[in-house]
């Protein structure tokens, strides 16, 4: 994420919440006279809108199926612009990304690249992300990680699934396996990122780390390792056997998949 000032598209700079709405959404005024009382009317318009979206929500809040993905981003995106008109910015968004998720993970240049996103805009939809990332960190580090497997795996697919190029990551993890630390390593290109032995081991052994979870992603969607993520596995397996440190599992992630080493055999 950039920091400096707005690059105008959200309105320039200032207080986050008081980010004025984008110029291109704002409605057309008469040229032959002025209208301030079509102004207001709409400026009420859109207030009742906002407010009927607020109430629609607070009564749904257990009900997730109550609100359509463009609504919870307009809710998001009121935090940026203190009025006018921001569906059309939410449906932008969710055409140019397909989903909710695909506007959270979205890399901040691309973000801007949509009309009135500015880096306002890129802000709270970044921090909307980290802050479901922590959630999903939280519910599975609870713990010793072996017995909340399936929130391990989605906080992985919430932390990299998404990711336009390939990382490699490590969880490591005390002798009661709760998390010690969770570590990126290397990020690579769209189909490869590098990683050494040595290094993994060395790294596990600064941290006192008693076993490892090695993660890694896969941007094209299908989760099956490669042939040389199956001999990389080995490779590191057999290093860490050699110091005493247990290669719990290999996970390899996408945007909604995952294939578990250890559960098809292959540690």
């Amino acid at each position: 994420m950039r920091d400096g000032p707005a690059n105008g598209r959200d309105g320039g700079a200032g207080p986050l919440f008081n980010t004025p709405a984008p110029a291109a959404r704002k409605p057309a005024r008469r040229k032959d006279a002025a209208d301030p009382d079509g102004e207001e009317r709409i400026r009420k318009q859109r207030q009742g809108h906002r407010d009927r979206l607020r109430r629609h929500f607070l009564k749904n809040l257990n009900n997730d199926g109550s609100m359509k993905d463009y609504e919870l981003l307009e809710l998001l995106l009121f935090g940026v612009f203190r009025q006018g008109d921001v569906q059309q910015l939410a449906r932008d968004l969710l055409e140019k990304f397909g989903s909710i998720a695909g506007v959270l993970a979205a890399d901040p240049q691309d973000l801007r690249e949509v009309q009135g996103a500015g880096d306002a805009v890129v802000v709270i939809v970044k921090t909307a992300e980290k802050l479901g990332i922590e959630l999903a960190r939280k519910g599975a580090v609870s713990g010793e990680l072996l017995n909340n497997y399936d929130a391990v795996i989605g906080y992985c697919r919430a932390r990299m699934g998404r990711r336009p190029v390939e990382e490699f990551r490590i969880l490591f993890l005390d002798s009661r396996n709760r998390l010690l630390r969770d570590e990126r390593q290397t990020t690579g290109t769209i189909n490869h990122a590098p990683a050494y032995p040595r290094e993994v081991c060395k790294r596990a052994l600064e941290i006192g780390a008693a076993s490892v979870i090695l993660v890694h992603n896969h941007p094209s969607g299908d989760p099956t390792p490669s042939r040389s993520d199956i001999e990389l596995t080995r490779r590191i397996e057999t290093a860490a056997k050699t110091l005493g440190i247990a290669v719990h599992d290999h996970l390899v992630v996408t945007r909604g998949e995952a294939f578990s080493f250890k559960a098809k055999g292959l540690l």
